[in-house]
């Protein structure tokens, strides 16, 4: 099935400079908004000891932490809809702008607000309306870049140009480990919880402004251009044409999104909690492991996406499903029975199983026509997200109290569930 920018770059083979630069500002403003949104995770315990109850069980500080980490999933949709619905009516590069406000703006604010030693329940009031906001933020800032990308580069390099830009993103998580890791250099446990927790934040906030600067260098989209000059912009509401004759579409990219949630929440974001916290990892260990983790998905996701592109998203995305189950088994068992370095080898190996996660927008560019497009992507991510996404690192939690590996248990069902949705997309859109 040919995607929807054939017509606009089929006289197109190769990147032109106005693609690379497209591509890498994209990246780069992405990654920078990224960080902005998981900068939180890596501060989880702290938020957790300094907007909660001094008394409060650290499990439960911890959990209610997480729960408004999800908070951030759970308005996601909310923003994916309504950015999405604008983005197919009015040009994609308009939301842009408004995304990044919404996610900086929070991220600076909660680095300067009080905590609850100062304003009691209110602070925590305060961090969750923070994080629906930038829920919101980030629900229509990813499918928005995604959308944008593809509809820029010719048809042939859409997967390598949804692996560079998922691989961007990875950069922001890779950001903020390694500000979380000079951080755990420079200060002391007690000096990070006395005020230096608030340096990333601020930093985060000063990161926005640096990427709607970078922003305001775009273009918008030759496919919607196009669109726009044939009078071929949907008419009808994007969303009911969505519902009514693309379930099957909706349905393959919430599937393949709940995987890619495992990829990045569990492996990646939650993982130095993990090796602190399970197996007496030292916290400098953690943020260097995850760190060269993270390199090594990006490298993957960029491996997936030329490789996609030249054999297809579908095989790609079936062969890389299954070898991310393989490391997971490999990978887990592992902690608390082998060396440091055969630890650190397999976990380089599972995040670079796990650039797959690269390709499942590049599936989902596939599936949507241009009219639709943006929503289409918008809502199957996000829903998607909102649904799982949010649940993964407390059901995480739950299942590590019954066992210190208790991330496998989560994972290994989900590279299943990933298997069967890249199969019907291979079926459905790639025969």
């Amino acid at each position: 099935m040919k995607s929807g920018n054939t017509e606009v770059a089929a006289h197109r083979k190769l990147l032109t400079r106005e693609d690379v630069r497209t591509l890498m500002l994209s990246s780069f403003g992405g990654a920078l908004e990224f960080y902005d949104f998981v900068i939180y995770v890596f501060y989880a315990k702290v938020l957790s000891e300094l907007f909660f109850p001094a008394g409060m069980n650290p499990f439960w500080a911890m959990l209610n932490t997480y729960g408004i980490f999800a908070a951030g999933y759970l308005f996601r949709p909310l923003g994916g809809i309504v950015m999405a619905h604008f983005g197919d009516l009015f040009g994609r590069k308009r939301l842009f702008a408004l995304s990044i406000m919404m996610m900086a703006l929070p991220t600076l604010l909660l680095g300067l607000m009080p905590t609850f030693d100062t304003i009691g329940y209110v602070a925590p009031v305060l961090l969750l309306v923070l994080r629906m906001i930038q829920g919101v933020a980030i629900g229509g800032e990813i499918p928005a870049a995604w959308t944008f990308v593809s509809e820029h580069v010719p048809e042939k390099h859409v997967g390598m140009a949804n692996g560079f830009l998922t691989g961007g993103l990875s950069l922001g998580i890779l950001l903020g480990s390694l500000i979380a890791l000079m951080m755990s250099r420079q200060f002391s446990s007690a000096a990070i919880l006395d005020g230096a927790w608030r340096i990333p934040f601020i930093l985060g906030g000063l990161f926005g402004l640096l990427t709607l600067y970078l922003r305001s260098y775009l273009r918008e989209t030759p496919v919607f251009k196009a669109m726009q000059q044939r009078k071929e912009l949907a008419t009808d509401m994007p969303l009911k044409l969505l519902v009514t004759q693309h379930k099957t579409a909706v349905i393959i990219g919430m599937l393949l999104t709940w995987f890619l949630t495992g990829c990045v929440v569990v492996i990646l974001l939650a993982m130095p909690q993990l090796l602190t916290a399970g197996f007496g990892f030292s916290s400098a260990l953690a943020f260097e492991m995850q760190s060269m983790a993270i390199v090594m998905q990006m490298i993957g996701c960029v491996l997936y996406g030329v490789l996609a592109d030249r054999v297809g998203s579908g095989r790609m995305l079936i062969c890389g499903i299954v070898l991310t189950g393989v490391m997971a088994v490999l990978f887990y068992p592992a902690l608390g029975n082998s060396s440091e370095g055969m630890v650190f080898a397999l976990y380089m190996l599972l995040g670079l199983a796990a650039g797959v996660a690269g390709i499942v927008s590049a599936a989902m560019i596939k599936m949507f026509p241009p009219a639709i497009r943006f929503t289409g992507i918008s809502f199957s991510y996000n829903v998607a997200y909102a649904i799982v996404g949010g649940l993964t690192l407390p059901v995480v939690q739950w299942l590590s109290s019954y066992s210190p590996i208790g991330a496998m248990y989560y994972i290994l069902p989900l590279c299943v569930v990933g298997l069967l949705a890249a199969f019907a997309f291979q079926f459905r859109y790639q025969r």
